[in-house]
């Protein structure tokens, strides 16, 4: 009874400053759906928390300085040897520093996560449409902190100073040089002079540890505060709409799940930390402009950016004296650009192109946007193979096949591939709606098999539980405007489908509105337990004649 009073009196004294009964007792009541891929951002978001924690404790030993030592440290395989303040911090955090190696390590590698986490994270919310009205904003914040954390990883494992990150600075000097007239500029204003400088390393400390962390923790901030007020997506089941969330409520029930997830999260990178070793900055040395050394490899989600760059032709241009590098120039920032740009206006470019101005609470399962998925895999591809590339001389080295041979199968790979893959995974996702539909017509299949007394093999069908119903209910289509999506083909059109411009809009409704057609009944006339419309007759024999004589396909099939 104590301990009620104490919180009650508590509680009361900060209501009585602050007024924030109402909101907690709202916040508390929130209503959060239950599906596993909504961990996906609480990955990233718990991640960001184990960098902020870990990150804090690694700058109390730092040093962001490029004066150089000799060092002298516990290390000896290193002594004598010189190197900047950063590098040997580093060493001593790793060596002296008691825990130091294993918080290094977990940051690394809670990092990689975090990058990891957005990537599938965004991935699920194109593939379902949880980017829809009303959330354009909440996506276009996501497209920002991609390419935000892009830098942060690359600002990050540049710190140290060791010889591999040196030569990805050396590649990111080289891209912004390639900028046309700017990027001589750009570059001295990062080095604050020549290649490699003084200055690159505390200046790119300040960014790592303050102005990136900071936009993060607006932009998270952002985030979750319109989706709170927004509330969340929800996947299609039974009881869901648009207009109610079907979950548990924040407290007690999300609180302690939400919890022990971000325990797990921790220990699952405290082990990979502890037994996982990762970037060993002691076996490539400090960093020294002239040498450098074979199969070096940036982070994951660097890989893309090496791949493109091994992959582009050497096209230069000199243009009254100036190089443009167009083999810099077009691999470095081509592909991100148009990935980012084009995952940014897709939301908007699909709701002109569908008409649809609805709000979407409820997400759609992937195989009923069939052009929207293999648009997605596409671009999984487009970067899978760039991310091969980036590693085409450990490919060569370990299949035993020329460097020049893998460069070339990925000139041809990185637009065939996702031109092929567009197609595959079109046409997977229709193939998953007519299994859909046949169950939806004819029930689930038992296994039962029944012999008829005119001889004929039956199998037994039991119909679809209402949860099923529910998850296999495809999303109204809508159709442009005058109700057609061939309305830019009539005698007068409607406005906005009038034009060139109409029937490009048309065309393109086609396409992304692509479906196999689904009912209550079926194209067939079948109801949902294989028998008729009204739900009587027979069902489907095996081996059985159709009227035509010829003997159907088998099982629940009927010939239309």
């Amino acid at each position: 009874m104590s301990i009620d009073r104490a919180l009650a009196g508590t509680g009361t004294w900060l209501d009585d400053r602050f007024r924030g009964a109402k909101g907690i007792r709202t916040f508390f009541r929130k209503i959060f759906p239950d599906h596993w891929t909504f961990l996906l951002g609480e990955i990233a978001l718990y991640t960001f928390v184990i960098l902020i924690l870990t990150g804090t404790f690694l700058a109390l030993f730092f040093k962001p300085s490029m004066t150089d030592m000799v060092y002298h440290g516990t290390y000896v395989k290193l002594d004598g040897v010189h190197m900047s303040e950063a590098y040997a911090s580093t060493l001593r955090i790793s060596f002296d520093v008691r825990g130091g190696l294993l918080i290094r390590q977990i940051h690394h590698w809670a990092a990689d996560l975090f990058v990891a986490a957005i990537m599938a994270h965004m991935l699920r919310i194109f593939f379902t449409g949880a980017y829809r009205k009303p959330r354009e904003v909440n996506w276009l914040i996501g497209i920002v902190i991609f390419p935000l954390a892009l830098l942060e990883g690359l600002f990050g494992y540049s710190l140290p100073d060791d010889l591999l990150s040196g030569a990805g600075l050396r590649i990111t000097q080289g891209v912004l040089q390639s900028i046309p007239v700017v990027g001589t500029y750009l570059s001295y204003f990062l080095f604050g002079g020549q290649y490699p400088g003084h200055s690159i390393i505390p200046r790119m400390y300040i960014l790592h540890v303050l102005l990136i962390p900071g936009l993060f923790a607006a932009l998270i901030g952002a985030h979750l505060f319109i989706m709170f007020h927004q509330k969340h997506t929800q996947m299609p089941g039974k009881g869901r709409t648009n207009k109610n969330v079907v979950g548990a409520p924040m407290y007690p029930y999300f609180m302690a799940k939400t919890g022990a997830f971000f325990l797990f999260i921790f220990a699952a990178v405290a082990l990979a930390g502890t037994f996982a070793q990762i970037n060993p900055i002691w076996l490539y040395g400090p960093y020294n402009p002239l040498a450098i050394s074979a199969g070096s490899q940036p982070d994951f989600y660097m890989g893309f950016l090496e791949g493109a760059l091994r992959m582009m032709p050497a096209w230069q241009w000199v243009v009254f004296g100036h190089t443009f590098a167009f083999n810099v120039f077009i691999p470095a920032l081509l592909p991100l650009g148009f990935v980012f740009t084009a995952a940014a206006l897709w939301p908007f470019l699909e709701q002109w192109i569908t008409g649809d101005k609805r709000e979407h609470h409820v997400t759609d399962r992937p195989r009923n946007a069939p052009t929207r998925t293999a648009l997605g895999i596409a671009m999984v591809v487009f970067y899978g193979v760039l991310w091969a590339e980036g590693a085409n001389d450990v490919i060569a080295q370990h299949f035993d096949i020329s460097l020049y041979t893998v460069t070339d199968i990925s000139r041809v790979a990185v637009f065939a591939a996702p031109i092929l893959a567009y197609f595959i995974t079109k046409r997977i996702c229709l193939g998953l709606q007519r299994k859909d539909l046949h169950m939806l017509q004819h029930g689930l299949e038992t296994g039962i098999i029944r012999q008829l007394p005119n001889g004929e093999f039956i199998e037994e069908t039991r119909p679809l539980d209402e949860e099923r119903l529910a998850k296999l209910a495809v999303p109204e289509r809508l159709e442009l405007p005058a109700g057609t999506s061939e309305a830019a083909d009539a005698e007068v059109p409607p406005p906005g489908m009038r034009g060139s411009i109409g029937r490009i809009r048309a065309r393109l409704n086609k396409i992304v509105t692509e479906t196999v057609p689904m009912n209550g009944h079926g194209a067939d006339g079948h109801g949902p337990d294989g028998r008729g419309p009204d739900g009587h007759g027979e069902p489907a024999a095996i081996g059985s004649r159709d009227r035509d004589g010829g003997e159907s396909a088998g099982g629940s099939e009927h010939r239309g």
